[in-house]
């Protein structure tokens, strides 16, 4: 069969299985079959498929037909600018999660009176976060790693920071070193598994960061299917309210940040209110909203005192 026409076959048995923008899947599906980009699929549409290749392409979209993520088809995702490896195990890296890094680099830079790094792949809106922040030489860890995408992009902003990073599952630490070998940054983060911050020191780190579960299960109706079905659910889900694991992560990291230090995750508009409760006793709290006004970020910084 020819490029053209298994292209054109994709798209129509995506569509007919209802999966969402069935030409991108169908295309990112071909070309992860041929190890190729846009351009060759279209460059060469009269090119003959092996029959392994077809194979190949069949077997991709009737997994992407049963609503496993393209992602984990293709074993990869884009965040930052940097191409990760993902698996089951950890959950896909979003571009929403990118406000965690513009969040710590908008610290950072206050804190240093530097211009913010332009390495990031959009241009956020600017926020004035006072004069304090992490600094040169910040330690900064990364609870519930996961792919490791945060620390790690981080880690290729930030070069004097001394980076952690950890996560209680094993196979999750598995991808995450996996990510920072191949983007040569191994020597930068420390990976250790553990449940959120045990094992830590008091007054250890000058910032903490973190995409904690945050879902509540009475949401699960509400997220899509394939999340709930291929994602890891210990990573999606925090309990019956979504605040679980943020209740026990906010009194460990005030007592693992150095005062004046900064605390900094991901969030939803479900929980911002009882996120705020459960940071009573901080200061200068922030939340940030992504580019259609949904809170994504909240920071709270440890009094000083």
């Amino acid at each position: 069969m020819q490029l053209k026409q298994a292209l054109t076959q994709g798209i129509a048995h995506l569509t007919a299985n209802n999966v969402p923008s069935p030409r991108m899947n169908a295309e990112l599906l071909l070309m992860f079959t041929l190890g190729s980009d846009r351009a060759y699929l279209y460059a060469h549409p009269e090119r003959d498929l092996k029959s392994e290749e077809m194979t190949r392409y069949e077997n991709a979209l009737a997994e992407r037909s049963r609503g496993m993520p393209a992602q984990y088809i293709t074993g990869h995702q884009e965040f930052w600018g940097m191409d990760f490896i993902v698996t089951p195990a950890v959950l896909i890296p979003r571009p929403e999660t990118e406000h965690v890094i513009e969040t710590v680099l908008e610290l950072q830079s206050s804190a240093s009176g530097a211009r913010r790094p332009a390495a990031g792949p959009r241009t956020p809106a600017v926020r004035a976060f006072g004069n304090q922040g992490p600094g040169a030489g910040s330690r900064i860890l990364d609870v519930g790693t996961g792919s490791g995408c945060i620390a790690l992009a981080l880690a290729k902003e930030l070069h004097d920071a001394e980076i952690h990073a950890t996560d209680i599952s094993s196979a999750a630490l598995e991808i995450a070193r996996a990510n920072a070998a191949r983007h040569e940054l191994d020597g930068r983060v420390h990976f250790r598994e553990a449940d959120l911050l045990a094992g830590f020191a008091e007054n250890s780190f000058d910032f903490i960061v973190s995409n904690p579960p945050y879902v509540g299960e009475s949401e699960a109706e509400d997220v899509q299917l394939e999340v709930r079905k291929f994602e890891p659910r210990n990573a999606v889900f925090a309990g019956p309210t979504g605040l679980e694991v943020i209740a026990r992560l906010v009194p460990q990291a005030h007592s693992a940040l150095r005062p004046g230090g900064w605390l900094a995750m991901e969030i939803s508009g479900t929980i911002v209110e009882g996120v705020k409760q459960l940071l009573n006793g901080w200061t200068e709290i922030r939340v940030i909203r992504d580019l259609q006004g949904i809170p994504r970020v909240i920071a709270a910084r440890k009094p000083e005192i």
